[in-house]
């Protein structure tokens, strides 16, 4: 009896057999669909990792297929590629979206009209956070999942809040002779 004969006829080829076949579907879910990622540091604080313990890192899901449609809302939490650096991935609050107008937590700075396609992001603990105070408006083509709920540590188990949108926005203003044509 051949090779092939002999791992045919073992009773573990069949499941062997299924389950490298269900392995695509898999990798496509994960890559497209949901996963989950660890959240460091403290630029998000009180929303993740609120006690600073570097033993103890907050886990949370990533929905990769929410940003398909580029549909965002200011306030939702994302995960995005550092425009500053590749291969880094952040995790930030979307502050404004494209026409809004904000004013940067530097007020030495002049209002930032945000341009289409981009949008405003900031870190929940504005101190401790390098973001579009520090890079300006960000492509949202850079946006690579929502994060939408805390997995670990279990007692915050649940959805991520949503926040207000903050003053230093003002919505859907459109400045003169720029993007006259976009609304």
């Amino acid at each position: 009896m051949g090779f092939y004969s002999r791992m045919r006829t073992s009773p573990y080829f069949s499941p062997a057999v299924k389950a490298l076949a269900w392995f695509p579907v898999v990798m496509f879910f994960v890559d497209h669909g949901f996963s989950y990622g660890t959240v460091h540091g403290r630029s998000m604080q009180p929303t993740f990792n609120p006690d600073s313990n570097k033993m103890w890192r907050d886990r949370v899901l990533l929905n990769k297929w929410a940003v398909t449609d580029h549909e965002f809302k200011r306030g939702e939490v994302v995960t995005l590629t550092s425009p500053s650096d590749p291969k880094c991935v952040l995790t930030k609050r979307i502050i404004a979206l494209e026409g809004d107008t904000v004013q940067p937590l530097k007020h030495n700075k002049a209002p930032v009209y945000v341009p289409k396609g981009h949008c405003w992001i900031e870190g929940d603990e504005a101190f401790h956070s390098r973001d579009s105070n520090t890079f300006g408006t960000v492509p949202m083509g850079l946006i690579k999942a929502k994060v939408t709920h805390v997995l670990f540590p279990f007692d915050r188990f649940g959805p991520v809040e949503k926040r207000p949108i903050s003053k230093r926005v003002t919505v859907g203003f459109i400045q003169p002779g720029q993007d006259d044509d976009y609304w």
